[in-house]
């Protein structure tokens, strides 16, 4: 199973730096237009929708994600931003505190309505933040993509070594507090590395308060995970889909970054704004 993972992994590193780095704008957009189109596919499947609604679902999906980019389309400056800022709250407002509560108090929400609401909160952020992200940069993109990596993997291994405190044993038994504490080292090496190895911080003294940032950010990716494998278990299910060999679904890789991305947009975008 691990070779499985990690060839698995690689196959869709070299797919994924190809597009971000290759693929003309209106690819992206269409790329990323597919991410949520799957996505929804597989939220589906984890909401327990029935009869005609998942159909109904992923075209609604589609036309609100393609909706969202003709708006975009159709402003400039000012309201342009406006109209990004608007999303990526949503998505603050849903993992900074619907998202916890939920799991603190263990909701257990099985109205298809929510369902869908909630699901589209997870994605079309996602999708968004993506294509805001590359337009910044394509390193910002794959510099923010690549710390919920890093923490992911440390996570797992130091979890796997040293794991003995269960985190969350009634959502995913198998992560602990020490994988949250491997994590933790793991993207300050990460930050530091990028830092004292790349021109990208011109100073070093922002080093700090980047690694900082990267904890919080450790625990964002946490909340993702946790959610995504709360909606699981109460769908009875051990993975999102299979359509990654070893991984699952899209959404079993992408957990983490639908709690990341678009908060890190919107501090991007903030700072446009000031």
């Amino acid at each position: 199973m691990l070779k499985e993972r990690a060839i698995t992994a690689a196959i869709m590193l070299v797919l994924f730096l190809a597009a971000l780095f290759a693929l003309p704008d209106l690819a992206w957009l269409l790329l990323i237009v597919v991410m949520v189109a799957q996505g929804a596919a597989e939220w589906s499947r984890m909401a327990q929708l029935s009869g005609g609604l998942p159909k109904l679902y992923w075209w609604a999906s589609v036309a609100a994600m393609t909706g969202l980019l003709w708006a975009d389309s159709q402003l400039t400056g000012q309201s342009q931003l406006l109209l990004h800022l608007s999303v990526y709250a949503f998505a603050a407002l849903l993992w900074l505190f619907i998202v916890p509560t939920w799991m603190i108090v263990g909701w257990k929400v099985k109205q298809p309505v929510v369902m869908m609401f909630v699901g589209w909160m997870v994605l079309i952020p996602t999708g968004l933040a993506m294509l805001d992200l590359r337009v910044e940069s394509p390193w910002a993109l794959l510099f923010i993509m690549a710390l919920v990596w890093v923490a992911d993997s440390a996570a797992y291994f130091t979890g796997r070594k040293f794991g003995k405190n269960k985190l969350a044993p009634s959502i995913s038994p198998g992560k602990t507090w020490e994988g949250v504490a491997g994590a933790m080292v793991g993207v300050t090496v990460y930050v530091l590395m990028v830092g004292f190895f790349t021109t990208s911080f011109v100073k070093y003294a922002m080093l700090p308060g980047l690694v900082v940032a990267a904890w919080w950010w450790v625990g964002l990716a946490v909340i993702g995970d946790l959610f995504e494998s709360a909606i699981k278990r109460q769908a009875g299910l051990k993975d999102s889909g299979a359509l990654l060999p070893g991984h699952g679904g899209l959404l079993d890789r992408i957990d983490a970054l639908t709690s990341t991305l678009p908060l890190a947009a919107l501090v991007v975008l903030l700072q446009r704004l000031g």
